[in-house]
């Protein structure tokens, strides 16, 4: 029986090591400057760390959505990726 690894590739590894970087940042944000609860666009009170997930989950979505209605390059998804996360963070 033989053991199949994930093949990382160069950006697989550094798609990991910038979500671990953003949260690292976030716990020094929070320590820093503790959240307080507001109510954005999205319609309920959310945190920091709520919104950073929203955001998250909001890239993913967008990224199947772009493979899936597109035949354009992933790459190009990115910008939307992070003003969506952007949006996400700062108004949501």
């Amino acid at each position: 029986m033989s053991l199949d690894w994930m093949a990382w590739t160069l950006p697989t590894a550094l798609f990991f090591l910038i979500i671990l970087l953003m949260i690292c940042g976030m716990l020094v944000w929070e320590l820093v400057s503790p959240t307080v609860e507001r109510k954005g666009f999205l319609g309920f009170p959310t945190t920091r760390g709520t919104r950073f997930f929203i955001g998250l989950l909001g890239t993913g979505y967008i990224h199947l959505a772009w493979l899936g209605l597109t035949d354009l390059s992933l790459w190009m998804a990115l910008p939307i990726s992070a003003v969506w996360i952007f949006v996400a963070m700062r108004w949501g």
